[in-house]
């Protein structure tokens, strides 16, 4: 009896260490929650993400310098340049997350990714030894770089953003895949995983915007880019170690969920001539559509039916389909209403450094703060935020919501949103002052004097900016991820991403679309060479504007919104 006792004890203990779905490096199933996934994997994937944030803003941070210095862009063009980059590398990942999701799967995609990226940084660098060699010849002359030198250097701009529109999803995914969902204790473990996540890629930029963009300021480009490459080829050792410990997600037999939900929206266009009752009798007789869920979208439970009844054109969706193709449609909405966000974030890593160059940066007697350092203090305000976050606001507010995360994802990203209206409102107050300064010193003209303005005064609109990031970006992560099919995780993070690159294209058409309204006539526009001629916060004041309006229709959007699966946190 006692025996027996003990059998059954163990029974739900040995049940609860399989995780079901994922498999070990040699295709078996992982029987050994301990043993393969959790933190002990998750550490290293972090590690990696800390290296290529570190490479992709050793790049990116600085760019808009490299272009109006070295290859002698204006600040509105080299603005366009940035954004319309930064763009490309956020749509990329959508290219990459279906790859991985379809054919490679994701560990094969980060390797082969990471390659790419290697390459990329790689020619970078050459390109900026290309471009040194060329313009120490002319010392003494005016010169700038001849168009060869111009399209290597953005064929291996372009391809970095290549290698990361690869890397970025599927890390990320593959970060969070080694963590059971089902599993009460690590389903709260991997929401916390997506704070420290962002916390330790943060970590990575603070060290490029401290330590990288002053070695590009004060020793040179070369160096600049060519550290990057070196700790992109050790991220990629270190996530190779790892192999043996991770969880790999086991590909299912079924249909490709791209054909899936795809085929739910054509058979709902084919039955476009069902009508209401027939549907409604459909969905009583199957039971399974919640009662919620079936009222929203209802086109698509068309695809529930074959045709007026006969032969149909196609196999009818099942009720799980049907409802796969409404999650990713609900999508659409919160999608939308987040790419105001994402201008507002564009502007960190051009305007904003292009204010600080001409402020007084002064530490000490022969020190300065390269200007695109100062975006360190978003990383350094993110750095700060997150633990505060999951380790004391968390717990608290679980105690009132009883939900697992605090608050809910939506509500999360709502309150990030709220800050970086209230970053774009600050930022055009420092702009106004800092014009009537340059004004009452008589330095409207003299572009290359130092206004005597402490540089200090933009740091309010950088951390501000990073606090709302530690709200919003890690809520959209987990959003994107969570709230689309299981097997398009990597699809629903560059999704995410995807935000931000429409956001960066978006922001260039405004800059373009203001600089040609502004400047003409013989005007100086919002975007001068000369930014003591210029209206920065007319601009400022304009984002601040649209951002109060983008929270108003989020909110409408939000309250509205239902979870897939159930899930809230």
């Amino acid at each position: 009896m006692a025996i027996s006792e003990v059998l059954e004890a163990e029974r739900p203990l040995v049940e609860d260490d399989v995780v079901d779905g994922c498999v070990d490096y040699k295709g078996r199933p992982v029987n050994n929650r301990s043993k393969y996934g959790g933190w002990r994997s998750a550490l290293f994937i972090i590690g990696v993400e800390m290296a290529e944030r570190f490479a992709y803003y050793g790049v990116s941070s600085n760019l808009i310098t490299y272009l109006t210095g070295p290859l002698a862009q204006s600040t509105a063009t080299a603005a366009e340049n940035v954004n319309a980059w930064s763009g490309v590398a956020s749509l990329l990942p959508l290219f990459g997350a279906f790859l991985a999701d379809s054919f490679l799967g994701r560990y094969r995609a980060i390797i082969i990714a990471s390659l790419i990226y290697v390459l990329g940084l790689g020619l970078l660098t050459l390109s900026a030894v290309l471009l040194s060699g060329s313009t120490s010849e002319c010392q003494n002359t005016s010169c700038s770089a001849n168009q060869f030198q111009v399209i290597f250097f953005f064929f291996s701009l372009y391809l970095i953003a290549l290698g990361q529109g690869g890397h970025k999803p599927c890390v990320q995914a593959f970060g969070a895949d080694q963590f059971d969902s089902q599993h009460p204790q690590e389903s709260k473990l991997k929401s916390s995983f997506f704070n420290w996540w962002y916390f330790g890629m943060c970590m990575g930029t603070f060290v490029t915007l401290t330590v990288l963009n002053y070695i590009q300021d004060n020793l040179n480009w070369i160096l600049g880019f060519g550290i990057p490459c070196i700790l992109m080829v050790v991220a990629l050792v270190v996530f190779l170690l790892g192999t043996k410990i991770y969880r790999y997600s086991l590909k299912g037999e079924e249909k490709s969920p791209f054909l899936r939900i795809g085929q739910v929206f054509v058979t709902a266009v084919r039955n476009w001539r069902i009508t209401p009752s027939a549907i409604a009798l459909e969905e009583e007789a199957r039971g399974t559509l919640p009662h919620q869920s079936s009222e929203q979208f209802k086109f698509l439970n068309k695809a529930l039916l074959a045709s007026n009844g006969s032969k149909g054109y196609g196999k009818v969706c099942s009720a799980g389909e049907v409802e796969e193709a409404k999650a990713l449609l609900r999508l659409v909405p919160i999608w939308t209403t987040c790419l105001v966000y994402a201008i507002v974030f564009a502007q960190s890593s051009t305007f904003f450094t292009k204010q600080g160059v001409t402020m007084d940066r002064s530490v000490v007697a022969d020190f300065q703060i390269p200007a695109a350092s100062l975006q360190s203090f978003i990383s350094l305000a993110i750095v700060l935020t997150i633990p505060i976050y999951d380790r004391i606001f968390v717990p608290i507010a679980r105690t009132f919501t009883r939900k697992p995360a605090g608050i809910t994802m939506l509500q999360r990203i709502g309150t990030g949103m709220f800050l970086s209206a209230a970053s774009m409102t600050g930022a055009a107050l420092v702009e106004m002052k800092r014009l009537k300064t340059a004004e009452e010193y008589g330095l409207v003209d003299k572009p290359n004097v130092t206004i005597p303005m402490s540089v200090w005064w933009l740091i309010p609109q950088y951390a501000l900016l990073g606090v709302s990031e530690a709200f919003t970006m890690v809520g959209l992560q987990e959003f994107f991820y969570d709230q689309v099919p299981t097997e398009l995780r990597s699809v629903g993070l560059s999704l995410y991403l995807s935000i931000f690159g429409v956001g960066s294209f978006l922001s260039s058409f405004l800059i373009s679309a203001i600089e040609n309204a502004t400047g003409g006539d013989g005007r100086d526009s919002w975007f001068a060479n000369n930014l003591n001629k210029g209206h920065l916060d007319y601009f400022y004041w304009l984002l601040a504007g649209l951002s109060f309006i983008q929270l108003v229709v989020y909110l409408y959007f939000a309250k509205s919104y239902i979870y897939n699966r159930g899930n809230a946190s």
